[in-house]
């Protein structure tokens, strides 16, 4: 797993949220906020290698959403509570309207979130999720329970590991997650569903970036996320699968900070559909 770089300091932090402790790490730095939101399988760690790619402009804050990484296991995981989370984070850091970030099931959140409080979100990145989503939970059913040690579990989860391993945590009785595999499956069934009245909701300049060879998100449904929005609204295209800030990180960062300094520029004017290919 990729570490924060050397130039950024991160810190753990936690809140509190109906007696439930959230965590979240602030990777730190004097530039502009950016709310980070993970997908399953992940936490706020995924996004270290964004952070110091985005430094010192960008002061990305990820937070480890409910049942993830440090944050409390919660006894529901539908989508107003989600949402719910991502307003008392915006809350707790005391922030005005801010650039919000999400990939996959912190996608539908990010966006969500910015069609029901949108004079909370000044710019919008969806990374690699649909206004409908039909999750596949099966491959969490599958996930390996307790082993031995890290490199047990790494050879269980096999080409898979790369993408879960911040989520790795040692116990007691061995090696597992930081994430309990009943209480992800309840997530993704509630992930579900069709959410285009939230998608279409969202004002604020958006930048949608998918994977050409991703199982999640087609590029259809992707063109059709961009027609059926108005405003100002990007769609990039990465050589990449479901998680593109993993499979191609420097072509991501580069996405995204391109998109964040035209949506911050007074000169900045709507655009329908941007798609470039790699």
């Amino acid at each position: 797993m990729s570490v924060p770089s050397p130039t950024i300091r991160t810190m753990r932090k936690f809140f509190t949220v109906d007696g439930r402790r959230l965590s979240y790490l602030d990777f730190g730095g004097s530039g502009r906020p950016l709310l980070a939101l993970h997908g399953h399988y992940n936490e706020a760690l995924t996004f270290a290698p964004l952070a110091a790619a985005l430094a010192p402009g960008w002061r990305v804050i990820a937070l480890d959403q409910r049942g993830h990484g440090e944050s409390d296991r919660a006894h529901r995981y539908e989508r107003d509570e989600y949402v719910a989370d991502v307003a008392a984070f915006h809350r707790h850091l005391d922030l005005s309207r801010v650039a919000v970030l999400g990939h996959s099931l912190g996608g539908v959140n990010a966006y969500q979130f910015a069609a029901r409080h949108a004079d909370k979100v000044s710019a919008l990145i969806v990374e690699d999720i649909g206004a409908v989503v039909d999750c596949d939970w099966s491959f969490t059913t599958r996930l390996p329970g307790v082993t031995p040690s890290r490199e047990a579990l790494a050879a269980a989860l096999g080409a898979a590991a790369p993408y879960v391993e911040c989520s790795f945590r040692r116990t007691e009785q061995g090696w597992g997650f930081s994430f309990d595999i009943a209480d992800t499956v309840a997530s993704q069934k509630a992930l579900n569903g069709d959410h285009w009245n939230d998608w279409i909701s969202v004002t604020c300049p958006t930048l949608l970036i998918h994977g050409t060879h991703s199982d999640e998100l087609t590029v259809g449904h992707a063109q059709d996320m961009v027609v059926r929005r108005s405003g100002s609204i990007r769609r990039v295209e990465l050589p990449a699968g479901h998680v593109v800030h993993h499979d191609v990180p420097h072509l991501f960062a580069s996405a995204v900070t391109a998109f964040l300094q035209a949506s911050i520029s007074p000169v900045a004017t709507d655009q329908h559909s941007v798609s470039a290919r790699s």
